[in-house]
Protein backbone atom coordinates (compact mmCIF):
# COMPACT_ATOMS: atom_id res chain seq x y z
CA UNK A 1 0.00 0.00 0.00
CA UNK A 2 1.50 3.33 -1.01
CA UNK A 3 1.37 6.17 1.46
CA UNK A 4 -0.66 9.19 0.42
CA UNK A 5 1.02 12.57 0.57
CA UNK A 6 -0.49 14.66 3.35
CA UNK A 7 -1.16 18.31 2.68
CA UNK A 8 -1.69 19.96 6.03
CA UNK A 9 -0.36 23.41 5.32
CA UNK A 10 -1.79 26.42 3.55
CA UNK A 11 1.23 27.91 1.86
CA UNK A 12 1.44 31.17 -0.10
CA UNK A 13 1.34 29.35 -3.43
CA UNK A 14 -1.85 27.46 -2.56
CA UNK A 15 -3.51 30.58 -1.18
CA UNK A 16 -2.55 32.54 -4.30
CA UNK A 17 -4.05 29.80 -6.49
CA UNK A 18 -7.40 29.91 -4.69
CA UNK A 19 -7.49 33.72 -4.59
CA UNK A 20 -7.12 33.61 -8.37
CA UNK A 21 -9.84 30.98 -8.88
CA UNK A 22 -12.34 32.56 -6.48
CA UNK A 23 -11.59 36.07 -7.76
CA UNK A 24 -12.23 34.91 -11.31
CA UNK A 25 -15.50 33.25 -10.29
CA UNK A 26 -16.59 36.37 -8.38
CA UNK A 27 -15.97 38.63 -11.37
CA UNK A 28 -17.76 36.23 -13.70
CA UNK A 29 -20.79 36.03 -11.41
CA UNK A 30 -20.93 39.83 -11.09
CA UNK A 31 -20.98 40.26 -14.88
CA UNK A 32 -23.33 37.34 -15.59
CA UNK A 33 -27.03 37.85 -16.32
CA UNK A 34 -29.10 37.39 -13.18
CA UNK A 35 -32.42 35.66 -12.56
CA UNK A 36 -34.69 38.72 -12.74
CA UNK A 37 -37.34 37.14 -10.50
CA UNK A 38 -34.75 36.60 -7.79
CA UNK A 39 -32.51 39.61 -8.28
CA UNK A 40 -32.50 40.41 -4.56
CA UNK A 41 -31.30 36.88 -3.77
CA UNK A 42 -28.62 37.03 -6.48
CA UNK A 43 -27.36 40.33 -5.04
CA UNK A 44 -27.38 38.84 -1.53
CA UNK A 45 -25.33 35.83 -2.66
CA UNK A 46 -22.85 38.13 -4.42
CA UNK A 47 -22.61 40.35 -1.35
CA UNK A 48 -21.86 37.39 0.91
CA UNK A 49 -19.25 36.05 -1.51
CA UNK A 50 -17.56 39.43 -1.78
CA UNK A 51 -17.54 39.89 2.00
CA UNK A 52 -15.88 36.51 2.51
CA UNK A 53 -13.40 37.26 -0.29
CA UNK A 54 -12.49 40.55 1.39
CA UNK A 55 -12.20 38.80 4.75
CA UNK A 56 -9.77 36.38 3.09
CA UNK A 57 -7.62 39.32 1.97
CA UNK A 58 -7.67 40.71 5.52
CA UNK A 59 -6.59 37.40 7.05
CA UNK A 60 -3.89 36.96 4.42
CA UNK A 61 -2.48 40.40 5.25
CA UNK A 62 -2.26 39.34 8.91
CA UNK A 63 -0.48 36.10 7.98
CA UNK A 64 -3.49 33.99 9.00
CA UNK A 65 -3.46 31.74 5.95
CA UNK A 66 -5.76 29.05 7.34
CA UNK A 67 -8.49 31.59 8.06
CA UNK A 68 -7.94 33.21 4.65
CA UNK A 69 -8.26 29.83 2.95
CA UNK A 70 -11.45 29.09 4.89
CA UNK A 71 -12.94 32.43 3.83
CA UNK A 72 -12.09 31.74 0.19
CA UNK A 73 -13.90 28.43 0.43
CA UNK A 74 -16.98 30.11 1.89
CA UNK A 75 -16.86 32.81 -0.81
CA UNK A 76 -16.65 30.25 -3.57
CA UNK A 77 -19.39 28.20 -1.93
CA UNK A 78 -21.79 31.16 -2.07
CA UNK A 79 -20.91 31.72 -5.73
CA UNK A 80 -21.23 28.07 -6.63
CA UNK A 81 -24.56 27.72 -4.83
CA UNK A 82 -25.90 30.83 -6.57
CA UNK A 83 -24.85 29.47 -9.95
CA UNK A 84 -26.24 26.03 -9.21
CA UNK A 85 -29.71 27.33 -8.36
CA UNK A 86 -29.71 29.67 -11.35
CA UNK A 87 -29.26 33.06 -9.69
CA UNK A 88 -26.27 33.76 -11.98
CA UNK A 89 -26.37 32.55 -15.57
CA UNK A 90 -22.83 31.16 -15.88
CA UNK A 91 -21.69 28.27 -18.03
CA UNK A 92 -18.09 27.80 -16.90
CA UNK A 93 -17.88 24.34 -15.34
CA UNK A 94 -14.26 24.95 -14.39
CA UNK A 95 -15.35 27.57 -11.84
CA UNK A 96 -18.91 26.45 -11.04
CA UNK A 97 -20.79 23.15 -10.73
CA UNK A 98 -23.25 24.05 -13.46
CA UNK A 99 -23.14 20.91 -15.62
Amino acid sequence: MSEKKKINLVCERRLEKYFKITGEALEMAKKAPKDEKNLDKAEDFLDMAERYYNDAKHFESKGHYVNAFACLNYAHGWLDAGARIGLFKVKDNRLFTVD
